[in-house]
This record gives structure tokens, sequence and C-alpha cells, in this order.
């Protein structure tokens, strides 16, 4: 009876691969991140109206531009998702040009908060001029650092399909299922920094 039940184990192991542990992993990540992102939130709420006889939101924010960020975002969650259609479909090419245009979506969005940033700072507005624009600086720029993650890790997987040419199901697709999870989050986040930081601090 030992000896069966020790057979067993093997067989029983193979119905639970690593995949759906991987992703649930990878949820529990970003519950994690949740809760960065809200004492990141919760941080610029208190520190939203501490000016220090500097500028405010409505003096050095403009919506125009921000929105153009916000629509290469936006768009760039639609791309992904036709990546994905793609992957369902084992068609590496569709997945290959859909993550391109996505890592291109993505890196102008970065380009242009490094831009912003720039611009703030050489007038004199940098995260040193009062509570507002520090808190306002960690809240957006590690927003910013987690899209530059999630673009390493693109191009990554876009090297991987070009040169190991994986098969695109098991451990290829949990990537591409992890990222995507990752991808729609930090759209999420960004549409509640337009809101929250960028559209309400201009009233």
């Amino acid at each position: 009876m030992p000896h069966e039940t020790l057979a067993a184990q093997p067989h029983h192991g193979e119905h639970h691969g690593p995949g759906p542990n991987t992703v649930f992993g990878f949820w529990l990540y970003l519950m994690t991140d949740c809760i960065l992102f809200s004492t990141l939130f919760a941080a610029f709420a208190i520190g939203r109206h501490q000016y220090a006889d500097g500028p405010t939101g409505h003096d050095i924010f403009n919506l125009r531009y921000v929105a153009v960020e916000t629509f290469l975002l936006l768009v760039s969650s639609c791309t992904y998702g036709f990546a994905m259609l793609g992957a369902f479909k084992h068609n590496r090419s569709l997945v290959l040009g859909w993550l391109g245009m996505t890592f291109l979506l993505g890196l102008g969005f970065v380009g242009m908060e490094i831009n912003e940033f720039s611009h703030l700072v050489a007038e004199g507005h940098g995260p040193d001029r009062s509570a507002f624009l520090s808190s306002f600086f960690t809240l957006v720029a590690t927003h910013g650092f987690h899209v530059t993650c999630g673009l390493i890790w693109m191009a990554t997987l876009m090297v991987q399909l070009v040169v190991k040419k994986p098969s695109l199901d098991g451990a290829y697709m949990n990537r591409l299922m992890c990222l995507s999870l990752f991808w729609h989050f930090l759209d999420i986040v960004w549409i509640c920094v337009f809101t929250f930081v960028y559209l309400m601090g201009v009233n």
C-alpha cells in the first residue's frame, strides 16, 4: 500500500504544473503593488495642498500633454490585447508585431514623462520644492519606473520569440499572461493618476 501511494505521487504532480501557480503568484505580487500605489496616493492626498509658496497643479500641469500620454498608454493596452489574440492563434508574426507596437507606445509614454519631469526641474519645480511636488514626483515616477520594467520584460519576450522560437503555449504563454496582467494593471493605475493628480490638480 505505501508503495502504491509513493508511485502515485509523480502521476498526481503531472496534473498541477507550474503554470497556474505562476499566474497565481503574480496575482499576489500585483496585490502588493496595489498596496504600494495606495500608500503613494494617500501620501499625495496629504501633500497635494502643501505648496510652500511654490507652484500649484494649475500652474504646472498641461492637460493636453498628459492627455497624449494617457492616449499612448491606453492604446498600448489594446495592442497588447491583440498580441494575446495572436498568441492564442499560435501566430508568431502577429504576436511579435503587436508586441513591437505596444513597446513603441509604451516607450513614447515614458519619453514624454521624462520630458515633463526635466521641464519641471529646469523651471525650478523639482521634488525638493514642496510637499506637493515631492509627492507628485514620487507617485508618477514610481508608475513610470513600473512601465519601464514592463518594457524591459516585453523586449525580453520579443527577443526570446525571435531567437529561441518557443511554442506559444506552456511557459512562454504564462509569461505573456503575467505581463498582460501587469500592463493592464499599470493602465488602471495611470487612469487613477490622471484623474486624481492631473484633472483634480488643475481645479
